[in-house]
């Protein structure tokens, strides 16, 4: 199971969609989509034929493992390979809550400064995964990407970093890679 953390805004979504675009097989992924009170990131990802469990928190900013326990039973697992969850966008509660999750990818986009590593330190030191969103905007921000690159490795110098544009398709084939498809 892969936990999916993130800002709100960051394009955790956006990025699921195009993993499971471009994944092999993924009639064996599910997906459990957390939100405070929509279910419009879920409705995004059935689109795409992809089995998906909705929770919703009411307005707490984390899910906890009994909510994924329970939206595993839902699925059948015998024919999911993968489970995704794509958690509520946060980057102070979240990463406080283990879920059972085997891989942790923390998603973060250029237009949220390259300073969040420094400023939330639980979330990257806790993190298997940081995938830098909507680079293709690089050239067009401030954000110091070698300054980014010192801070994420100092607080947890085993973090992989991948950079990608989830709507244009950038570096997802890597990301596919990694996570098995």
């Amino acid at each position: 199971m892969i936990n999916l953390l993130g800002s709100p805004g960051s394009g955790k979504t956006t990025l699921l969609e195009s993993i499971i675009k471009n994944i092999n097989n993924r009639e064996k992924l599910a997906v459990i989509e957390g939100d405070l009170y929509t279910d419009k990131d879920a409705k995004r990802i059935e689109k795409l034929g992809v089995k998906t469990v909705q929770l919703n928190t009411n307005g707490a900013c984390h899910l906890e493992a009994g909510a994924i326990v329970e939206a595993v039973n839902n699925l059948d697992i015998n024919k999911e390979k993968l489970i995704i969850v794509d958690n509520i966008g946060n980057l102070v509660c979240t990463a406080e809550f283990d879920l059972g999750e085997d891989t942790r990818i923390a998603v973060m986009s250029i237009t949220e400064g390259n300073d969040k590593p420094l400023k939330y330190p639980l979330m990257f030191q806790t993190t298997d995964v940081i995938v830098l969103n909507k680079i293709d905007i690089l050239p067009y921000t401030n954000f110091d990407l070698d300054q980014f690159y010192k801070d994420a490795k100092c607080l947890n110098p085993k973090v992989k970093i991948f950079e990608v544009s989830a709507t244009r398709g950038d570096g997802i084939n890597k990301i596919c890679n990694l996570i098995g498809g």
